[in-house]
């Protein structure tokens, strides 16, 4: 099946006991056991499994094309779980430009966990390359990244990855499985926040990870979520299920509108950059295309006049809406900058927009106003 259908019946099927089409939710925390701890059902209590978390991960296992997948209370318990799994002395190679929480954690909490961490423009596989030790057990990509649109050539890292013995996830929030595919790339995992696109609705919280093979990190990984306990509950299980259905037509909207903003404002006199890898003028335009069906609903653009200039013109927006977070039906914009907080390495002129699913003309309307 192609991509769009596995997307709506993936994880849907009819409920036996009722013929319900929508996936029913299983709210209880406790299930039947027998009297010597037997488990008849499948199930004995919510933090090491329930039915509505099983049904999203067999779901995002199908839509992305991996053998497995785990569902989290949010994308970065995800991460967590996922650097945890590696054996103390590991090396982490990340990307120059990812998520600041991520970037916090490296700093803050591998050293706990004794894993070390490098930091390397990842748009270069050579310096990659230089950067990789004995000790290198994984490589972190996030492509197109958060907040610069960054974009790294997936095959190339997978193959650097499998040189060095190592292992490739790839944070592929921005892009989702509409419109990149790592797994077939070569990367060994893949992760989401499900709380963007996934669920679609600025309602729910959640992460997954999908992994190329079930073996060896499915179990590791299980056993650091039921541990210390980082579980999707039913509901917010549910939430992205729903999501799932209608994912690829919102992709569709989102990569459109912001294909059309970047386009109108590269050529604005206020605007000093526009980062999207759908413009030719990218410097991973041309990865882009090769990996990427399209170009994703995420954009940032450096205003001319420093940080009071880019503060102001996200003062005067009117369909934007100041928040953070992304991949909802509404239209967000964010000074970066200051959102992260002290160590951020985002450029003080810049604000990140999240394209939503109204009018693209209504959109840049709102942006050429708030520009001046």
């Amino acid at each position: 099946m192609r991509f769009e259908t596995r997307a709506v019946h993936a994880g849907a099927g009819r409920d036996p006991a009722s013929g319900a089409l929508a996936p029913p939710i299983h709210l209880s925390t406790t299930f039947e056991h027998g009297p010597a701890g037997e488990h008849p059902h499948g199930f004995s209590y919510i933090r090491n499994g329930n039915p509505t978390q099983r049904r999203l991960e067999e779901a995002m296992a199908a839509i992305e094309g991996g053998e497995a997948a785990l569902a989290f209370s949010s994308g970065v318990a995800a991460g967590a779980a996922f650097l945890q799994s590696l054996p103390a002395g590991s090396h982490v190679l990340f990307p120059d430009d990812i998520y600041y929480v991520f970037r916090e954690m490296a700093g803050e909490f591998l050293p706990r966990w004794g894993l070390q961490a490098t930091f390397v423009d990842m748009q270069e596989p050579e310096a990659v390359r230089a950067a990789l030790r004995p000790s290198t057990r994984l490589l972190w990509a996030e492509t197109p990244s958060n907040p610069l649109l960054k974009v790294v050539d997936l095959a190339a890292l997978a193959r650097l990855a499998k040189e060095a013995g190592a292992l490739l996830i790839v944070d592929s929030t921005f892009a989702t499985p509409v419109l990149q595919r790592p797994i077939e790339a070569g990367a060994d995992a893949v992760l989401h926040s499900t709380t963007k696109y996934l669920g679609g609705h600025s309602d729910v919280q959640g992460g997954v990870l999908v992994l190329a093979r079930q073996a060896p990190l499915r179990d590791a990984i299980l056993r650091i979520r039921t541990v210390l306990g980082a579980v999707s509950s039913p509901f917010n299980s549910w939430l992205v299920l729903r999501g799932l259905r209608s994912l690829a037509c919102r992709v569709e909207r989102h990569a459109a509108n912001a294909l059309a903003i970047a386009r109108a404002l590269e050529r604005h006199p206020e605007i000093e950059a526009v980062h999207y890898p759908g413009l030719p003028s990218h410097p991973g335009h041309a990865v882009a295309r090769r990996q990427m069906s399209a170009f994703g609903g995420m954009l940032s653009i450096r205003v001319r006049g420093g940080r009071d200039r880019a503060v102001a013109v996200a003062a005067r927006v009117r369909l934007f809406v100041n928040a953070t977070s992304l991949g909802g039906t509404e239209s967000l914009i964010e000074h970066r900058l200051s959102s992260e907080g002290p160590g951020s390495t985002t450029p003080a002129n810049l604000l990140r927009l999240s394209a939503g699913l109204e009018h693209a003309d209504d959109l840049i309307e709102d942006l050429t106003q708030a520009l001046g």
